[in-house]
Parts: structure tokens; sequence; C-alpha cells
């Protein structure tokens, strides 16, 4: 089986070249790596340049394609254009160990055809080393997409992909779907990604809001409502 990579990004100049130079050198195996597609929401920086000179000058493996703005629909855009049988969604910031591309399939090999990898910020504040501490931990309650996500694409296919009508909390949503019917799994091996959100924001304040949406959700928040708060708490 190969897998492809769907990488969603907005205005990620400054980091995209690095996470894909992180990809190719990381491998156990290329061979096992169809493709890594790059999914653009309408970036005004150089990212699009960016990744297509990595594509022509490096690796044609990398794709770029456009969509429309919002993680969900990135993230459906790359699955629709891929062609592995197993994907893999990662953001920009996210950097997974060295051979995750072995990991990934030996779980698909045992059957264990969903789900992740720990994780850790790049970061030793106390409260940040805390919240990578609970990602060991068997609960949807400890998930984020900041651990990436693997899946076959016919199990994506089977639950509907993303949830588009989510502007925040998709990947969050996507878990609670796999838990459901009982199909996740996580690699005890770390993805280490970027505290950066923390650092702008304050972690204090961030977690904060963090927390406040996912009660929001659990007492049965829309969407809509989600982003709502997100936008006037955390974005604006």
């Amino acid at each position: 089986m190969k897998i492809s990579i769907v990488i969603p990004i907005l205005n990620e100049a400054a980091t995209i070249r690095t996470l894909l130079s992180h990809l190719i050198n990381n491998t156990e195996n290329t061979e096992n790596i169809l493709e890594v597609i790059v999914v653009d929401g309408g970036s005004v920086d150089q990212s699009q340049e960016v990744v297509r000179q990595l594509s022509v000058q490096q690796n044609p493996s990398i794709k770029l394609i456009c969509s429309d703005k919002g993680r969900a629909k990135q993230l459906n855009a790359g699955a629709k254009a891929a062609k592995g049988e197993v994907l893999y969604f990662l953001h920009a910031d996210s950097y997974p160990p060295k051979g995750y591309d072995q990991d990934i399939l030996k779980e698909i090999e045992k059957e264990n055809i969903a789900g992740c990898f720990r994780m850790k910020f790049d970061s030793k504040h106390p409260w940040l080393l805390f919240l990578g501490w609970l990602t060991q931990f068997q609960s949807k309650r400890c998930r984020g997409g900041d651990q990436s996500q693997f899946i076959t694409k016919q199990l994506f296919e089977e639950i509907n992909g993303y949830d588009e009508s989510y502007i925040v909390y998709e990947d969050n949503d996507l878990v609670d779907r796999l838990f459901d019917i009982d199909e996740f799994v996580i690699i005890p091996k770390y993805v280490i990604t970027s505290a950066r959100r923390y650092r702008e924001i304050g972690v204090w304040r961030l977690q904060y809001h963090f927390l406040n949406i996912h009660m929001r959700r659990w007492m049965g928040a829309s969407s809509e409502d989600l982003y709502q708060y997100y936008k006037e708490k955390v974005i604006s």
C-alpha cells in the first residue's frame, strides 16, 4: 500500500520548505510515499511558489493544488486528489518521527486502519509538556489535529471525510466519529509540533479558549457557534 500525505496550508512560506524536506529525509522507504499533496487555501505570500520550486527542483512527488479556504475543505480536496490507499493528514508546522511511513503501514497491516501519533510541542513550558504527556492515552479527549491523522482512503470515504461545516474543530469531529466505530490507534512515537500560536497569544489565554471550544461542543454548540467564538476570542 502507498501513502498520500495531505498538508493544508495558508501563508506558510516560512515553514513549508522545512516540512517537505523533513518528510522526504525521514521516511524509512521513499517508495512508501506515493505523493505529498500540498493544498493551498489562498495564500498571499510565497507559499505556492516555494512548493512549485521544490516539486520541480527536488521531488516530483510533491504536488500543489488549490481549494477554497478552510482546513476541512482543503483536507477533503487533498483526499479527493490522492491516489494512495492510505491518507496521512499533517499540519504545516508538525514534524512526524523518523520512519513514520513504516510505522503507519505496520498499523495498517495489523488492520488498525485509522489513528495518529503521540505529540510533543517544541516548548519546555510545563503546561505544554503536560498536554504532550496526555497524548499517550487512548481517549478522544486527548486528541487533536497537531498529532496528525492516518486513515485508509476507503474508510475516509465511508465516513464521508471531514465535515466542511466546521471551520474549527474539524479534526476532533473526525476523531469522534472514528472512536464511535472503534477504529483508532495511537502509535507510540511523537510528532513534534510548533507552539507558535501559544507563543503569539499566550499559553494560558489560548488554552482557556481551546477548553471553552471543547466545552461548547460537548454541550451541543453548532459548528458556526464554535467558529464565531474562535474568530472573536482567538484570531481577532
